[in-house]
């Protein structure tokens, strides 16, 4: 990965004010910055206000570098806190930076920033959606496709467990599987959970 000691000419030093909207959340910037003074909130913005707070950035780091790993929109969206003293290198260029890597470190650093990503959408998915939505985001990131096209989710672990990685209670989370059902969005009460109405889902989920 590029050396925040050694950046290219491109990646200019810039100064700013508190209270800047530096990323938004499904919005792929063309540059990765690094943070190299001042604190950086993370979370989920309200109009220009983040309204939930996931955690906090303070320099000297690089502000989500798995997203550009990835080559994925943001995750979250970042808010300056104070002045903060930044340098925002071009998305291409961090990428090549990439292969100079050898293929294990690569591999390495894809899968740590693939964890990173999956939790960081799950404590945005807390934060932002309502208990509705999360099971049913959760219910189509699982799904498995069967004979016909048709699609069902396999529920491969006990229900408190599900529930726990939703933020939810198992109580919560069956009171939605049974809404769901009677809504004909899904079907089945063992072990396969069928998706009825994908679509509707989606939509449910926000995505």
């Amino acid at each position: 990965m590029l050396p925040a000691s050694n950046f290219p000419n491109t990646a200019e030093r810039q100064t700013v004010a508190s209270g800047v909207t530096l990323l938004r959340r499904a919005e792929t910037p063309h540059w990765v910055t690094y943070l190299e003074s001042g604190r950086v909130g993370l979370g989920v913005l309200t109009g220009n206000v983040l309204e939930h707070q996931l955690g906090v950035l303070e320099g000297p780091v690089w502000l989500e570098a798995s997203t550009a790993v990835l080559n994925l929109p943001s995750a979250v969206d970042a808010v300056s806190q104070t002045e903060v003293c930044l340098r925002r290198v071009p998305l291409s260029e961090f990428r090549q930076s990439l292969c100079s890597l050898n293929s294990s470190a690569q591999t390495v650093l894809h899968d740590v920033a693939q964890a990173h990503r999956q939790q960081t959408e799950m404590a945005v998915s807390r934060l932002a959606k309502d208990a509705e939505a999360r099971c049913a985001e959760w219910l189509l990131r699982h799904a498995e496709a069967g004979e016909g096209g048709a699609m069902a989710v396999p529920l491969t672990q006990r229900k408190r467990l599900i529930a726990a990685q939703l933020g939810i209670a198992p109580e919560t989370l069956s009171r939605v599987l049974r809404h769901l059902r009677e809504r004909n969005l899904i079907s089945g009460t063992g072990r396969i959970l069928h998706l009825v109405n994908a679509g509707a889902l989606r939509a449910l989920a926000g995505s």
